[in-house]
C-alpha cells in the first residue's frame, strides 16, 4: 500500500507538521500555502499600503487646496480678538509653509521662516496657536519650553518636542516631517546671566544650544516613547528641514531693554521728537532682535527665528469684545452650560462692563475674565439645575454681590 504524502507549502517548502495549518488552492489540487506565509504576506501588504499612503501625502499638497493668507486670517478673526499684526505674520508664515511642501524640485530651494511671538501674558499667543491648529491638515503640536533641560539632567530632553509631533502624526514619520511645532514660554530658557559660572545653565543657554539643530533643519534621532523611561527603545530618525517652528513668550521685563535702546541720545543739543512720542505701554511694538539678545537669547537662536512680531496688550474695548464676540466667547460657553439644563442665560450690559472693569483694575488680562465670571456664576450654577427656572439674567447688582461674597476684592487687592 502506497504511503500518503505530506502536504508541503508551495511558497516556502515548509511541511505540514512544521506549521499551524495548510490552506489548499481552490484551482490546483496539491498546491498549498502555510499559515506562516499568510501572516508574512499580511505584514508585507500593510507596509506596502503605508508606503503608498505616505507617498500620496506629499503629492496631495496642491496650491489650489492651500488656504490663502486672507482666508487663514479670517478664520483666526472668528476666535481671536485684535492682534492684527500677529495674525498677518502667522497667516503668511503658514501659507508659505504649505507652499514649501508643494514646491517642485528645481534649483531654487525655499527655506522655512520660523516665527517668534512676543507679548504680555493673556494677550492670545497660545490661543492663536490652538486656533490655527484647527484649520491645518498637517500635524500640529504645542509644547512647553519650561520643562526642557540638557541631555542627562532632570527634565525633558530637547528631542521630546519631536516625540509629541510623532504622536500627533500616529508615528508616521513622513507626515510628521511636514508638521508645525509651537514652542510656548520660549523666554523661560533665556540665559540666566552674562557672568561666567562654575555651574552649567542646563535649563537656559544649554537648551537654546540644543534647539539650534532642530530649528535649522537636521536629522534628529527621536525616542518614540521618551528617552528616560525606555532607554532600550529603537530611535526614529526625523528630518526637521520641513518642520515649521513657532515660538511664543511673554519676555517679562523686556520693555526696559527696549526703552533703554530707544531713549539713548547722541551727544549734542538736538532731540528726536519721534522718540518723545513713544508711550511706555507701547514699547513692545518696537521690539527688535537686539532686544531679545539683551534679554538672554543667544544670537544663534535669534538668527534661526527670522520673523519677529509682537502682540499688543488688550485694551478695554478688546476685553469687552473677548467676552461676547468670538465663537468660543466666555459668555457663550456659560450660556451653553445653562442651555444643557434648559435654562436661558443672559448678561446685562452693566454686568459685562463691571467684569471688564475688574479685569483692568486688577491687571488680570483676558485670562482673568473667566475667573471673574466663574466667581460670579458659581452660586447660580449650583442652585439653578435643581430649580424650575427657565431663564436667568446676570445684573450688575448680582455680580457685585457675588464678588463681595467671594471676597474677590480682598483676594486681588495686592494686584492694584
Amino acid at each position: 500500500m502506497a504511503k500518503k504524502s505530506t502536504p508541503v507549502c508551495s511558497f516556502c517548502g515548509r511541511p505540514a507538521d512544521m506549521t499551524e495549518g495548510m490552506i489548499p488552492s481552490a484551482t490546483n489540487s496539491g498546491t498549498y500555502i502555510c499559515t506562516d506565509c499568510v501572516d508574512a504576506m499580511e505584514q508585507m501588504i500593510k507596509e506596502l499600503r503605508n508606503e503608498q499612503s505616505s507617498s500620496g501625502d506629499s503629492s496631495e499638497t496642491k496650491l489650489d487646496d492651500i488656504p490663502k493668507p486672507k482666508e487663514i486670517r479670517a478664520f483666526l478673526d472668528q476666535y481671536v480678538i485684535g492682534q492684527d499684526d500677529a495674525k498677518k505674520y502667522l497667516s503668511v508664515a503658514v501659507y508659505n509653509h504649505y507652499k514649501r511642501l508643494a514646491q517642485d524640485a528645481d534649483d531654487i530651494d525655499i527655506e522655512k521662516s520660523n516665527i517668534i511671538l512676543v507679548g504680555p501674558t493673556g494677550t492670545g499667543k497660545t490661543l492663536l496657536a490652538k486656533t490655527i491648529a484647527r484649520l491645518l491638515n498637517v500635524p500640529f503640536t504645542i509644547v512647553d519650553a519650561t520643562v526642557l533641560t540638557q541631555a542627562g539632567y532632570v527634565g525633558e530632553d530637547i528631542e521630546s518636542l519631536l516625540t509629541r509631533l510623532l504622536q500627533v502624526a500616529d508615528y508616521d514619520v513622513a507626515k510628521a516631517e511636514k508638521g508645525i511645532v509651537f514652542i510656548d514660554e520660549i523666554d523661560k530658557i533665556a540665559r540666566k546671566g552674562d557672568n561666567p559660572s562654575i555651574t552649567r545653565d542646563v535649563s537656559g543657554e544649554g537648551v537654546q544650544q540644543g534647539l539650534l539643530k532642530l530649528l535649522e533643519g537636521s536629522v534628529v534621532n527621536v525616542p518614540p516613547q521618551g528617552g528616560r523611561k525606555h532607554p532600550e527603545q529603537r530611535m526614529i530618525p526625523v528630518n526637521t528641514k520641513n518642520i515649521l517652528f513657532i515660538c511664543g513668550g511673554a519676555f517679562d521685563g523686556i520693555e526696559q531693554k527696549i526703552a533703554h535702546r530707544l531713549n539713548t541720545h547722541v551727544v549734542g543739543y538736538s532731540t528726536d521728537q519721534g522718540r518723545q512720542r513713544i508711550k511706555r505701554e507701547n514699547y513692545l511694538k518696537y521690539v527688535m532682535p537686539q532686544d531679545l539678545k539683551s534679554f538672554g537669547l543667544i544670537p544663534e537662536i535669534i538668527g534661526r527665528l527670522p520673523i519677529l512680531t509682537n502682540l499688543e496688550p488688550l485694551d478695554r474695548e478688546a476685553l469687552r469684545r473677548v467676552l461676547t464676540e468670538p465663537k468660543n466667547a466666555i459668555v457663550r460657553q456659560y450660556q451653553k452650560l445653562f442651555a444643557m439644563d434648559g435654562v436661558e442665560l443672559s448678561f446685562d450690559d452693566a454686568a459685562l462692563e463691571l467684569i471688564v472693569d475688574k479685569a483692568i483694575e486688577y491687571k488680570l488680562g483676558a485670562r482673568g475674565l473667566r475667573s471673574i465670571v466663574e466667581t460670579i456664576m458659581i452660586d447660580s450654577m449650583f442652585e439653578i439645575p435643581s430649580s424650575d427656572d427657565q431663564s436667568f439674567t446676570v445684573t450688575r447688582e448680582y455680580a457685585l454681590e457675588q464678588l463681595e461674597k467671594a471676597n474677590f476684592e480682598a483676594a486681588h487687592s495686592d494686584a492694584k
